[in-house]
């Protein structure tokens, strides 16, 4: 018989204390207490403040560091990094509103998405945002509506590029996609913006190229920006006027799943400052941007669902919580994932416990999808104990089918 072996955090930015996990200072089980209800998520701010600031030691002083609000939107967690970020990236009207509640100038903020509907392109013209067009008809649409409100409409161009982010979580870029103008289309393009910056008061600030996200391998990073740069110094040579802003996206990944390493971000630091460097001479008036979400957020934030019964089938042991996949898709496999694997799950006020089982923890929700973990070795959970699932910072709530079944919406806490 094999002997039982304690359970550790898996990702140790939580402290563990007395055998419960800590996060912002304060235990999950006093935290539930607190909030009168499970689930619910908690995101710790000085964990997300750690992470800028690592990065503002490392990256080029130059290079600009954008929020994309889609990672997510809780109005609290984006009005505290209003004044961590250079600029925030929304896709939708909702984050655009988000956005600008927080304080940060339009001129700041950036629209990106395919098919942005008419009331969106408005609101973002108004303010003064920076549209990323995607494709000749959008270009056409906000061309036409920027006359028609007297507003001189700020734009970038969003490339698709003709590579893409190898081994990517998400892959944005490369091949036929529904994002942004095929790279091979642009010369074209900006020809025939030529007439529409000269008479039409058509603002053209430069180039978006995305080509993809959740990559944790540097040299896949390195070779994708190496790449990109390459690409927006080749179209800048059509483009009608000096390029301001590029836009090179993000990809910096974090570890979920057994056998990820944290991204190692050292040789992609070395590598901007040399590119950024490169970029003086050949794109004297850009400023660099770099749009990171999940990166900035993802390891800061926890779920919490309290186990409701314990039962065993046929031998094997089900958790069944007041959570699930409609509050957490991404935990269930659901968003993304190809092969589902667990993320990683703890017994939050069972930590460091030796009485450990191999279980499956459940929603109540009437589908076998809603699988939170499967066949982990956890500690022994019965009714009442609190389930985390870590790395939740990012793509949890705001991703879920939250009206899926009518459950109430979980809470979420910035602490």
């Amino acid at each position: 018989m094999t002997r039982p072996q304690p359970v550790h955090c898996p990702h140790p930015q939580f402290p563990v204390h007395n055998h419960c996990l800590h996060i912002g200072g304060v235990a999950v089980t006093q935290l539930a207490k607190n909030l009168g209800q499970t689930p619910f998520y908690a995101y710790d701010s000085a964990l997300i403040n750690l992470r800028i600031q690592a990065l503002r030691q490392q990256l080029p002083e130059s290079l600009r560091l954008n929020y994309a609000v889609k990672a997510n939107p809780m109005p609290e967690l984006v009005q505290h990094l209003s004044p961590l970020v250079d600029g925030f990236d929304v896709a939708s009207l909702g984050e655009l509103e988000t956005a600008l509640a927080s304080k940060k100038t339009a001129c700041n903020i950036s629209f990106t998405g395919p098919g942005k509907g008419q009331d969106e392109l408005r609101t973002a013209l108004t303010a003064g945002a920076i549209v990323n067009v995607e494709s000749e008809t959008e270009l056409r649409r906000v061309t036409e509506l920027g006359e028609k409100l007297g507003i001189q409409p700020r734009i970038t161009l969003r490339v698709n590029p003709d590579f893409e982010l190898k081994s990517s979580g998400m892959r944005m870029g490369g091949g036929a996609k529904p994002f942004g103008i095929d790279a091979e289309q642009i010369p074209a393009l900006l020809k025939k913006m030529q007439r529409d910056v000269q008479q039409r008061g058509l603002d053209f600030l430069g180039f978006h190229i995305f080509s993809g996200s959740q990559n944790l391998r540097a040299d896949a990073i390195i070779e994708s920006q190496n790449a990109t740069f390459e690409l927006a110094r080749t179209l800048a040579d059509q483009a009608p006027g000096p390029v301001q802003l590029l836009n090179i996206g993000g990809g910096l990944g974090i570890p979920y799943f057994p056998g990820d390493e944290p991204l190692e971000l050292s040789p992609i630091a070395d590598n901007l400052h040399r590119l950024c460097d490169n970029m003086r001479s050949a794109l004297p008036e850009a400023s660099i941007a770099m749009e990171l979400g999940r990166y900035l957020v993802g390891n800061a934030g926890i779920y919490v669902c309290r186990i409701l019964d314990r039962k065993v089938s046929r031998g094997q042991v089900f958790l069944v919580t007041d959570g699930g996949m409609h509050q957490h898709l991404a935990a269930s496999g659901n968003f993304g994932q190809i092969i589902r694997k667990n993320y990683p799950v703890v017994i939050g006020n069972k930590m460091n416990s030796e009485n450990t089982e191999i279980a499956s923890i459940v929603g109540r929700l009437c589908t076998p999808l809603d699988l939170l973990a499967d066949k982990m070795a956890l500690p022994k959970g019965e009714p009442g104990d609190l389930v985390v699932i870590l790395q939740s910072g990012a793509y949890g709530l705001s991703a879920s089918p939250t009206a899926f079944l009518s459950h109430p919406t979980p809470r979420e806490v910035l602490l």
